[in-house]
């Protein structure tokens, strides 16, 4: 078949590159504009964009998806099968319908949970012991089209967003194979998502990240995990940002009643303990703004907290 490709991120690279050792062609790769990136803000290809080049295969970066002279250049690589893998824009209709076979996408969840654009760090968020990949037909509805295949996969109790996404994405690359395979044998029967199971997993903002110390312990830890590496959890000390990118339950320990949510119960080489609404919260890493992020006996050595202090929740 003659593949059109859409995606950005280094997961779609991969995704990428395994198409291109397989059998099938890809004519052309859709992929979102150069954008600056680093200290010096320097431009810079999206990983999709270098593996693409690399190969020689022809790029397109639309700045609208809506133009019609991109829908123009599409049909003319004339594709059996259109791929898309976390390319970050909704398709349009007659994207949908350019290719016979249609187009496909390869979705890190087991739908229709986690429908959206971070569908890892709601899972992480969310305290679930299993997600997966999922790969489905796409429609017009985010997420909502029928399932060809799905995998489920374990996640560790202390899991990340990279470490969760070092696993899911070489099993969504193989899943990506192997539905490419079966839709050219036409032996792959796409089942619809049950609507009852749907939930969604929305594109995280910076302020997501701010700590809430009245919640519970297990939420503020979970967070920790789920902003790595954005945005980062954080909070205030003295009117600066800290992030906050190590934590973990405090064992066996529990805020006094009168000890108010955010405040340092004690802190020393093994960490910070610090009272939340339900338990304790232990912070072991932690980066104050324009500094570098370090273990917590160095931290505390530059920073002059002590046990009685309290996180501010706002700068001031």
């Amino acid at each position: 078949m003659r593949i059109v490709y859409m995606g950005t991120p280094p997961c779609a690279a991969a995704s990428l590159e395994a198409l291109l050792d397989a059998p099938d062609e890809v004519v052309g790769v859709v992929t979102q504009p150069d954008r600056p990136s680093g200290r010096g803000q320097a431009t810079t290809p999206s990983p999709v964009r270098e593996a693409a080049e690399r190969r020689g295969i022809p790029v397109l970066t639309p700045v609208r998806m809506k133009d019609p002279g991109l829908l123009e250049q599409l049909a003319a690589w004339r594709p059996d099968l259109v791929v898309v893998v976390a390319y970050g824009r909704i398709l349009p209709r007659p994207m949908l319908d350019l290719a016979p076979q249609g187009c496909v996408n390869v979705h890190y969840s087991l739908l229709p949970k986690y429908r959206g654009a971070a569908p890892m760090q709601w899972a992480i968020l969310q305290g679930e012991s299993v997600t997966g990949v999922t790969t489905m037909r796409l429609v017009e509805e985010m997420d909502a089209g029928p399932v060809l295949l799905s995998e489920t996969v374990a996640m560790d109790p202390d899991e990340t967003v990279p470490s969760l996404e070092a696993k899911l994405v070489p099993v969504g690359t193989r899943l990506l194979l192997r539905t490419v395979a079966g839709l050219k044998q036409g032996r792959l029967s796409a089942r619809p998502q049950d609507p009852a199971g749907v939930t969604f997993a929305p594109m995280l903002k910076k302020e997501d990240g701010l700590i809430d110390w009245t919640r519970p312990a297990r939420e503020i830890e979970r967070r920790v995990r789920a902003f790595t590496p954005w945005p980062s959890a954080f909070t205030y000390w003295k009117g600066k940002l800290v992030k906050v990118h190590r934590a973990s339950l405090a064992d066996g320990a529990t805020a006094r009643e009168s000890e108010q949510p955010g405040t340092v119960l004690d802190a020393g080489a093994a960490g910070l303990r610090v009272a939340t609404g339900g338990g304790a919260l232990l912070l072991t890493e932690l980066q104050m703004e324009g500094r570098k992020r370090m273990p917590a006996d160095a931290f505390l050595r530059g920073a002059g907290l002590r046990a009685g202090m309290r996180f501010e929740r706002a700068h001031r």
